[in-house]
């Protein structure tokens, strides 16, 4: 063996290549298989040391004889057809105890001229990624096992064919079903659906990933034997699996038709109304026009200590969290000046429990002349509901992490790839190798959206605050992206001064709006970028003249996982979170994000930062 040559590389230096890779390799010679080369990464893994080199694999590795990888090796080296393995479980001695590890690995033939003379083996331990993936799976079953106790109707559609996997007690009585209908296709144990929209909108979420809410939307259900209406909020939601596909939808929805049809009452039925409200089980309350309190049910007043109770002059932001208290605030004056309803999710201490609880309220204004006369809404308790999203929020997040891992392993593998065609004078797959590689690096950008997200529901994602020169970042950050587009960045600056927050997300969020600007404008040549003082700020603008939005699309921009629709969807893909990072950034920087847009003319992006040492020129 000692002539045997590879791409005219000796074995000598085939040896200390392999050597020096980063990755687990091997080769395996002749019939008896002998560990003709291993590297330590490889002898790690097999929980041996250099003392097998030279072993027939089958003395080298004794415990793998009864395994299926002697019989995999020896069809690999007698037709000459790789395999290659997923997750696959191999008992390998380690310490001496037999242990279970599980590895990605390739088997290739190692041809000389003309003849196969060996098998090479490249591999990787994937042994944590499959242990989580099977703590994943017993997560999705505790997390089914709390939506069966949830006070909400919800249930789980797997694939596109609707099979309903999974509904709760709440969800079989919502339906007038039993519990039959689990295991068939939604169209077949609900007929009565068809003709009416639910179906068509689920479907649709599978090929656009876009989540669908409604409030008090109409529904026809057999209930009783009888076809009856009923009204409902609720929502569709994409459940994703490992690979980031969509595996299934989650239906969760609150009963409304009660309420909605106590909307329709006449003021004649008010003492209706009240037997309504004290009956439901959400908190109900009217407010005058500036919002002091005149009734409530007691749901709402079970919250409250005696002493509140009796207290004339009690404000109900006073058991509201602090941290929510603000937002409230601004809802409600924004709500007020343009005369129109509301919904916000925040935290109220439950005096009964004493601890804060979430709740869902929405308000209506009720107009008299064009004037708000009162105010009438709900809040909805929905702290389980919340529990689940950050349980969902946690699956991505360990999903999303255990990804980074292999996509950086084969990210090394394109570029060692790359450069070897390269060497060979194999430019055309050298170019397919380079591709591939900017594909794993779009890949690896989804991902750290989806951390980025997971970080900021939880309330864990880290500003690094310094004090740095704005215009300087802008600058740098325009180069930098200049080189990677056809269209050309006008820049017009001006030395704004210093401000102070975290340097490289606030590069983060100038990429993401200027990459947006290019996306969204591909029959432009060119954008603009702007910076400049406004006050004690410095502002931050991008225009570009591409497909604009229309005026009712501009304040769900920053929301997460909102995306363009109708015909552009599919040509400008991704996973809507770019624009909702950005703006939980900005906001906290104590700065503002906003956009300016006409449909079909282009949209012009801005952030502004509190300055911390106004430039005066």
């Amino acid at each position: 063996m000692k002539n045997f040559l590879l791409n005219n590389v000796s074995l000598d230096s085939l040896t200390t290549l392999l050597s020096q890779a980063p990755v687990a390799l091997a080769m395996l010679m002749g019939e008896d298989q002998v560990v003709e080369i291993a590297n330590k990464q490889i002898l790690d893994l097999w929980g041996k040391d250099t003392s097998v080199i030279g072993l027939p694999i089958l003395e080298a590795i004794p415990e793998i004889r009864d395994q299926e990888f002697p019989r995999i090796l020896k069809n690999v080296y007698d037709t000459g057809i790789a395999y290659k393995g997923n997750s696959v479980l191999a008992m390998l001695m380690k310490d001496g105890v037999l242990t279970d590890s599980y590895f990605d690995f390739i088997y290739s033939p190692v041809f000389f001229e003309g003849k196969i003379t060996g098998v090479s083996v490249v591999a990787t331990d994937v042994t944590d990624k499959v242990l989580s993936e099977k703590k994943l799976q017993e997560s999705e079953i505790r997390f089914k096992e709390l939506m069966e106790i949830s006070d909400y109707s919800t249930a789980i559609y797997l694939g596109e064919d609707l099979i309903i996997d999974f509904a709760n007690d709440q969800m079989i009585k919502t339906w007038g079903k039993d519990r039959s209908v689990i295991g068939k296709r939604l169209e077949e144990a609900l007929p009565e659906l068809k003709g009416q929209p639910f179906i068509d909108i689920l479907k649709n979420i599978f090929a656009t990933g876009i989540p669908y809410t409604a409030k008090e939307d109409k529904v026809d259900l057999v209930v009783d034997g009888v076809l009856q209406t009923f009204y409902y909020n609720f929502s569709y939601k994409p459940l994703y699996d490992v690979q980031g596909k969509i595996y299934a939808i989650m239906n969760v929805a609150v009963d409304v038709t009660e309420l909605v049809n106590a909307k329709n009452l006449s003021q004649a039925k008010e003492d209706e109304y009240r037997n309504l409200a004290e009956a439901m089980p959400q908190m109900v309350w009217k407010t005058d026009a500036e919002g002091k309190v005149e009734y409530c049910n007691e749901q709402m007043l079970n919250l409250l200590t005696p002493e509140e109770k009796r207290d004339q002059d009690f404000s109900f932001m006073k058991i509201i969290h602090p941290e929510d208290a603000f937002k409230l605030s601004k809802v409600w004056d924004e709500s007020c000046v343009n005369k129109k309803g509301f919904e916000i999710e925040y935290r109220i201490f439950d005096a009964g429990k004493q601890e804060y609880r979430w709740f869902l309220t929405r308000a209506l204004p009720v107009l008299k002349n064009g004037e708000v006369l009162k105010w009438i809404g709900t809040s909805t308790d929905i702290n389980e509901f919340k529990n689940l999203v950050t349980q969902k929020d946690t699956f991505l997040g360990i999903a999303s992490h255990e990804l980074k891992t292999p996509l950086t392993s084969l990210k090394l593998y394109a570029q060692v790839l790359e450069r070897m065609l390269k060497k060979t004078g194999d430019e055309k797959n050298a170019e397919f190798a380079k591709k591939m590689d900017l594909q794993v690096v779009k890949l690896t950008s989804l991902i750290g959206d989806l951390l980025d997200v997971t970080k900021i529901n939880s309330g864990k994602i880290h500003l690094n605050e310094s004090d740095f020169d704005f215009e300087k970042l802008v600058l740098e950050t325009v180069e930098e992206l200049q080189m990677s587009t056809l269209h050309k960045i006008k820049l017009k600056t001006e030395n704004v001064g210093t401000v102070f927050a975290d340097r490289e997300r606030i590069s983060q969020v100038i990429t993401n709006l200027i990459s947006n600007a290019i996306k969204y404008s591909p029959d432009a040549v060119e954008i603009l970028v702007d910076i400049k003082n406004e006050g004690n700020f410095a502002i931050f603008t991008v225009e570009d003249f591409g497909i604009g939005m229309p005026e009712d699309k501009k304040a769900k921009v920053f929301e997460q996982y909102y995306r363009v629709s109708g015909d552009e969807q599919n040509t400008f893909p991704g996973l809507g979170l770019g624009l909702y990072i950005a703006a939980q950034i900005v906001e906290r920087s104590n700065g503002k994000i906003w956009v300016e847009s006409t449909l079909g003319k282009g949209s012009t992006f801005c952030f502004s930062l509190p300055l911390v040492d106004r430039k005066i020129n």
